[in-house]
């Protein structure tokens, strides 16, 4: 998977507390922050729910990244999904994200951005509130182990700042040593 090729598709974000984000043009990482203007930029955690839990968390969720192949799957069971319609500020193709080990950066675009994976997306009942089944499509049980399997996307944290648009390639790099699957954050 080092050095394994996948692009953007679509950009997204969004000043005010809302489940969707519109897409944009394009969209300016922060290191240690985020997503320039979204809601969930920061150094302390910014979703509500952790906020409750502890404000002085760091914030391991600064930048959320969707694979689109997810949207088709779920297409086939009649749901309409679109780029940011679950919250996402990046959305991909071409890469299997939740395949990724904790810790992998990612170098999107020419521009110096560069992204580390920290974790799975943790689906939530707000998914079922966007589209009533949805939320039983994002996550599922593996056949063999009956493990929980999360597919709503990953998270991330910036590392090197930079201008990310649709259309810039993503290239994997892996940490060193051994690989840690990833988990919930």
């Amino acid at each position: 998977m080092q050095g394994t090729t996948g692009f953007v598709t679509a950009v997204s974000s969004n000043g005010a507390y809302s489940f969707t984000k519109p897409n944009r043009d394009s969209i300016t990482l922060l290191a240690g922050l985020g997503v320039e203007g979204d809601v969930h930029a920061g150094v302390t955690v910014k979703h509500r729910s952790r906020v409750r839990q502890d404000p002085t968390q760091p914030n391991l969720r600064q930048v959320h990244l969707m694979h689109e192949e997810l949207f088709a799957e779920v297409a086939g069971e009649g749901f309409a999904v679109r780029p940011g319609d679950l919250g996402e500020n990046v959305t991909t193709r071409g890469l299997d994200l939740l395949a990724l080990p904790t810790g992998a950066l990612l170098h999107l675009g020419d521009g110096g951005a560069v992204i580390e994976i920290t974790g799975l997306r943790n689906p939530c009942v707000q998914i079922d509130t966007f589209q009533d089944g949805l939320l039983k499509q994002c996550v599922g049980r593996d056949e063999e182990t009956g493990a929980v399997v999360r597919k709503a996307g990953i998270m991330s944290v910036v590392r090197e700042g930079g201008v990310v648009r649709p259309g810039d390639a993503i290239r994997v790099e892996l940490p060193q040593g051994p690989h840690k699957p990833l988990e919930k954050v």
